[in-house]
């Protein structure tokens, strides 16, 4: 397994190290069986990449094996910060890598990674294909949690396709930018693919402007 440096800027903030201790706590009270999470939002630029990667870092740091995927393939902001993160997901999907090629071992305790890989036209046709399910499946084996970095399910159908795969789905949702009918829309979508909905992260909040209830 080749190893990956992942920049990890969230470690000295405790704030954000006590949120996410307390959503890796909600997750595992919600039962064994939820092992396989998926990470989504209704458009971009939520901070749902960040949640993705605090939130297996947590799950790690409790002395769990955790998989963190980058399946946000179309827009993704884990694979375009590393350097040598290759072969990614998509080259596995298209068959121009083995399984085995795709993990990396990173600078974070019992946490490994798989990026995403070269930008894809059809990437909801490449998710949607046994491969992936194969990938999920071998994984489940492996690790205690995996962590899915979906795409934006108000922008395309990809996190959609990916939840099937998956346990259940926690929704970053930003704080004063999205609308009450487009969260409603986005869980409407979820509901559709039978998968359970763990619940929202409402990030991003001015907590100066709130009072401390």
């Amino acid at each position: 397994m080749k190893n990956l440096f992942l920049e990890d800027t969230g470690s000295d903030n405790v704030s954000i190290v006590e949120s996410m201790n307390c959503l890796r706590t909600n997750i595992a009270f919600c039962g064994d069986c939820v092992q396989v999470i998926t990470l989504t939002s209704c458009m971009t630029g939520e901070g749902k990449s960040c949640i993705a990667f605090e939130l297996a870092k947590s799950m790690a740091g409790s002395d769990k094996k955790v998989l963190l995927i980058d399946a946000d393939i179309r827009k993704s902001l884990q694979s375009s910060a590393p350097k040598g993160a290759d072969p990614g997901l998509t080259h596995y999907l298209s068959g121009q890598a083995e399984l085995k090629d795709l993990f990396f071992k990173v600078n974070i305790n019992n946490m490994d990674f798989i990026p995403a890989g070269s930008f894809v036209h059809n990437p909801a046709e490449l998710i949607e294909n046994d491969k992936f399910n194969k990938l999920i499946e071998i994984s489940r084996k492996i690790y205690d949690y995996i962590i899915i970095d979906a795409p934006s399910i108000g922008v395309v159908i990809d996190a959609a396709i990916v939840a099937k795969q998956c346990d259940g789905v926690v929704m970053v949702i930003e704080q004063g930018k999205i609308s009450r009918r487009m969260i409603h829309q986005a869980v409407e979508q979820l509901q559709r693919t039978g998968t359970q909905i763990l619940g929202a992260v409402l990030n991003k909040v001015d907590v100066k402007s709130s009072s401390y209830y």
